[in-house]
């Protein structure tokens, strides 16, 4: 029987007062304060943040595993964040995100 991961996808909406944050920088670097918003939060989610405003979210997978955020990708009006225990392919069918469902879709 072939090992069973847990696998989590998750958007972050833009341009929302949830996310409108002042995200506070680990690092003391001048070059960081040159970052725009969607940079900044991006940061704060590499950073450990999401589990922090999104407890939710983090789940424990089982068997004692670790959730690990291997890929954050920007679109227009979102963050699309993957989490996983392994690197592992998402499939469109079942993805939440827009551009990959919408495509999969049909019409009567």
């Amino acid at each position: 029987m072939p090992q069973q991961y847990t696998q989590v996808e998750v958007l972050l909406v833009t341009g929302t007062s949830f996310l409108a944050g002042n995200w506070v920088s680990k690092d003391d670097d001048p070059a960081g304060r040159a970052l725009s918003d969607m940079e900044k939060l991006q940061d704060a989610c590499w950073n450990g943040l999401l589990e922090t405003i999104l407890p939710e979210v983090w789940i424990k997978p089982p068997n004692d595993g670790i959730l690990y955020l291997w890929d954050i990708k920007e679109a227009g009006a979102f963050l699309e964040l993957f989490l996983s225990e392994v690197p592992l392919p998402v499939d469109g069918r079942s993805s939440i995100t827009p551009h990959s469902f919408l495509g999969f879709q049909e019409y009567n």
